[in-house]
């Protein structure tokens, strides 16, 4: 396992990020989730990331078991407020009193008395992002949280968010947390020189699409049992987007660069998202060991220009690459 720095912050993360969004809680049990986040640590992984939202938060409270007894100095342990954990209006946003008692709750499921990375996981269009902000830096001033980020805001709110935390003499966003694979492209115009010129490090959610650039869904055929696209729960509606058969043929183009690579689909698509140097670390998912211990081997592989050339030639036009869909909707519409 290879480490970046977070950013232009002094913390470290691993390359590959383990994350617990449609897994823990979810697709699979305890006992396996906790394997799991146990090999992931036995690879070299120090980066766990979940949402207080996760699987009604049932998702903390899993990975908080999971790493019960290891060295809390040895892990970073990212979480995000945001999106309703409950059936009140305030169980939502990023209003003061939610982000005080999301964060305060997230802490006690997670069995951990800080958060290393808290980050607001949409953007508030109801809130004044003066009140967020100063309710970040109160968690900071505290203790319970050491660094701040967001997950799919654009370049606008980022800008807005800056320059208030300046004005302040507040703690600054030192991670972004988009969706970022081979065939989603949003952030690379406006996100990323963003980030670039303001220290700010991109952790990347679903660069293999959600399971789709493993390769493992076929043009025509029906979904291998037990694959996210069969979890009726909620990933077969994240991956519904993909699984049309003009991306699935062109995935099929990616067979033989991975393979005259030596390395697996998955590894391609985790070595493509780590190969832009704005991203500090790429999350992925695993419902077996086995998975995890795969996709770890993605660190450190370095993919020629003209490997990346070839795969731009494989998926043509299907990449998305406007910056206008990054988008937060009202979270109490």
């Amino acid at each position: 396992m290879e480490y970046r720095r977070l950013g232009s912050s002094g913390m470290y993360v691993s390359e590959i990020s383990y994350g617990n969004w449609i897994t823990h809680g979810s697709q699979v049990e305890q006992e396996s989730a906790i394997k799991c986040v146990r090999a992931a640590l036995d690879a070299g992984i120090t980066t766990f990331d979940t949402a207080d939202v996760y699987a009604a938060t049932r998702a903390e409270v899993v990975l908080g078991k999971a790493l019960k007894g290891v060295r809390r100095e040895s892990y970073e342990l990212f979480t995000k407020v945001y999106w309703p954990t409950g059936t009140g209006k305030n169980d939502r946003g990023l209003s003061r009193k939610h982000i005080m008692e999301s964060a305060n709750a997230s802490l006690k499921r997670l069995g951990t008395d800080h958060i290393d990375l808290y980050q607001a996981h949409r953007f508030d269009f109801e809130t004044p992002l003066e009140e967020t902000l100063a309710t970040f830096e109160d968690l900071v001033r505290s203790g319970k949280v050491l660094y701040i980020g967001f997950s799919e805001w654009n370049a606008e709110q980022i800008s807005a968010a800056l320059e208030i935390q300046k004005k302040n003499g507040w703690t600054r966003f030192i991670s972004s947390q988009p969706q970022y694979s081979m065939l989603w492209r949003v952030i690379e115009k406006e996100v990323v020189p963003l980030s670039i010129k303001e220290g700010i490090g991109q952790i990347v959610w679903s660069p293999m699409a959600q399971g789709v650039l493993t390769g493992k869904y076929l043009p025509g055929k029906k979904p291998p049992a037990g694959s996210r696209a069969t979890d009726k729960k909620s990933g077969a509606g994240m991956i519904s987007g993909w699984m049309r058969d003009e991306v699935l043929v062109a995935v099929q183009e990616l067979v033989p660069i991975a393979k005259d690579l030596g390395i697996s689909m998955s590894q391609l698509a985790l070595s493509w998202a780590l190969a832009n140097p704005n991203v500090s670390s790429v999350i992925m998912g695993a419902t077996k060991p086995a998975q995890v211990k795969e996709n770890v081997k993605a660190s450190g592989i370095k993919l020629s220009a003209d490997v990346m050339t070839q795969i731009d030639k494989a998926l043509g036009s299907l990449p998305e690459f406007d910056p206008k869909k990054t988008q937060s909707p009202n979270p109490r519409a």
